[in-house]
């Protein structure tokens, strides 16, 4: 459900005025993009916070669990793996690990050939948890997307993928 009316004025907007009346010259085109993009990132990650805690895990611990699901059966990886593929730390990734060990969503399980490492692995109770949550998330997600209509949420997931390219691809100096 898209309307024909334009978005009413927000905190950005509010910002960038100041900004405008205090330093003309400054060309805030760019603020108007990444302070939205920062408050939506934040607000849904509020959202997200409150979709996932009735199946008892974070955000963070959603991350890994979905990692391990997205990976296939077994849904098994090696910490290090798990680390490098949601960009947190090794040490930040212990202790997700530790906290959904203890709650009997994953367990680990010894590499075959270097004992020092131990793969975390989903568990029945695991795989059932993220099938769950996943479904749950995308129904949280889709709070937004449904009311910016198909059309206005192809065109913004199309406009943030050439942004995170021009991020991951050029580089800086």
């Amino acid at each position: 459900m898209t309307s024909t009316r334009p978005p009413e004025r927000d905190d950005v907007d509010a910002i960038v005025a100041q900004w405008a009346q205090q330093r003309p010259e400054l060309d805030t085109r760019a603020m108007e993009i990444f302070g939205r993009i920062y408050r939506l990132s934040a607000l849904m990650g509020e959202r997200m916070e409150a979709v996932y805690a009735p199946f008892g895990i974070s955000r963070g611990e959603f991350d890994v669990l979905a990692a391990l699901r997205r990976a296939g059966a077994p849904y098994r990886l090696a910490p290090k793996d798990l680390a490098r593929s949601l960009m947190i730390t090794t040490g930040g990734m212990t202790g997700r690990l530790t906290r959904l060990t203890d709650a009997g969503l994953i367990h680990r399980v010894p590499h075959p050939s270097d004992k020092r490492c131990l793969y975390a692995e989903l568990t029945d109770a695991g795989l059932e948890t993220i099938d769950q949550a996943v479904a749950a998330g995308v129904d949280g997600q889709a709070f937004v997307a449904d009311r910016l209509g198909d059309e206005q949420a192809r065109a913004l997931a199309d406009q943030l993928r050439a942004a995170l390219q021009i991020l991951t691809t050029t580089p800086t100096d």
